[in-house]
């Protein structure tokens, strides 16, 4: 029989991964459920339209396999690496799907009725919540098979709920890293806010060397219940090893007035695929997803979006800028669905691609569906290259070419970078932008 680290996606790997969960039988039964799901489902191709354009062809499971545990050694290295924010009301970090720290919440938001913690343990301690949460909402965006591998096989993740009226001003932090070659990783985060409650939130997704040249895989999930009028700033930093492969699905709801914002970084991957989902399922609400994307080389980022209005009186605006090196490729398809039920609606949706490279190519499918006869919406997609009398001027000022290039790509990202409300997290992001410039 071989040993569990030799094996790759098969029943035996499935077997061995369920009995880690025998204290939780509802949980097992989903995994079940969806290593079925998995097994039944075709892998997706481009001839699937919300697969388009995507390098999903050059992408196979073959030869991954459930990460194992890293070594203390790694930990505390990880650890270090874990500070993208110093300042936190409490930090997760994971590694291969294995916790390595919980810096809990203080004793005043415990009191308060705040749960923070990984998400095996809030299973165990907490199951009536996590089950009215847990997967309560279906992704529309086309990676079901890939979705039913990541709950089949979920083990790393962190739980935070936010009672009523709970205000949490520091930002709280999870940390997922991957380290080993051939290794898949599953994380995933689920961010529950009660009527009127506040928080910010951070994900950081990361290699353990950041110049890893050997494959691994990440399936990842964030999922957002925004209460009655909750506000919800959630950050996402997507920064693998080049060799990567990393599918990311969001699914968020957000309630009566509530106000949910989310930015999302790619930097990282070989290819990267970033599913943005938002339903608004009661009046008043506001959403806003922005997205920046550095690519370089030969990657390739896929960013699917759907914005949902199924209630009246609400607003969504959605902002993805990419910046484009040498050989990469970006794809941007999203659309805006207005329900019958969602009359004076207010949506919008724009893609901004900067073409740095004659070699570089952006993909780019904004659409629109309403069914309601009193909305206003628009959606525009704009592809074009460094503006050439601006990039004239700082080089006839001595700035070599690349670092005048670079300045400029700033201006373009600064739109969003300016909206990160904290500041250390702010500088962190510039200085991870301009590390793509660095190495590429």
């Amino acid at each position: 029989m071989p040993t569990l680290d030799k094996l790759t996606f098969n029943q035996e790997s499935f077997d061995a991964h369920l009995a880690d969960w025998n204290a939780l039988p509802w949980l097992q039964a989903i995994k079940r459920e969806n290593w079925e799901a998995f097994q039944s489902l075709p892998m997706p191709t481009r001839k699937d339209e919300r697969w388009r354009f995507s390098g999903i062809k050059d992408f196979s499971l073959d030869g991954f396999r459930p990460a194992t545990a890293p070594s203390d050694s790694r930990k505390a290295e990880l650890l270090a690496k874990s500070e993208l924010v110093k300042d936190s009301a409490g930090r997760l970090v994971f590694a291969d799907n294995t916790l390595v720290q919980h810096d809990e919440v203080s004793a005043e938001l415990k009191a308060k009725g705040v749960i923070w913690m990984p998400l095996q343990q809030a299973c165990l301690e907490h199951p009536e919540l996590i089950q009215k949460y847990f997967l309560a909402e279906e992704s529309r965006l086309g990676s079901d098979k890939l979705l039913a591998l990541h709950n089949a096989f979920l083990q790393g993740g962190s739980l935070l709920y936010v009672p009523k009226g709970v205000v949490i001003e520091k930002p709280l932090l999870s940390y997922y890293w991957s380290c080993d070659c051939e290794e898949a990783i599953f994380p995933h985060t689920l961010l529950i806010a009660e009527d009127n409650a506040k928080v910010d939130f951070v994900d950081y997704y990361g290699s353990m060397k950041d110049d890893c040249d050997c494959p691994a895989l990440s399936i990842g999930v964030g999922t957002i219940h925004a209460g009655q009028g909750a506000q919800i700033f959630r950050k996402i930093v997507q920064n693998y090893a080049p060799a990567t492969y990393s599918f990311q699905s969001e699914a968020n709801v957000a309630g009566r007035d509530a106000n949910v914002k989310t930015i999302a970084v790619n930097l990282g991957s070989k290819y990267a695929r970033f599913e943005n989902q938002v339903r608004i399922a009661e009046a008043g609400a506001e959403v806003k997803m922005y997205s920046l994307t550095v690519a370089t080389g030969e990657q390739e980022f896929d960013q699917r979006t759907l914005q949902v209005h199924a209630a009246p009186n609400a607003v969504s605006d959605l902002l993805y800028k990419n910046a484009l090196l040498d050989d990469s490729h970006t794809i941007f398809s999203g659309m805006i669905l207005v329900e019958p039920e969602g009359q004076q609606t207010d949506a919008y949706q724009t893609n901004r691609n900067l073409l740095l490279s004659p070699t570089a190519e952006a993909s780019s499918l904004p659409g629109l569906e309403i069914e309601a006869n009193d909305v206003k919406c628009s959606h525009g997609a704009t592809t074009g290259q460094i503006d050439e009398e601006q990039l004239f001027y700082l080089m006839a000022r001595g700035m070599p070419k690349k670092i005048a290039h670079q300045l400029l790509v700033f201006g373009f990202f600064e739109e969003i970078i300016e909206k990160v409300d904290n500041d250390e997290l702010k500088d962190n992001l510039r200085t991870l932008v301009q590390g793509k410039f660095t190495n590429s």
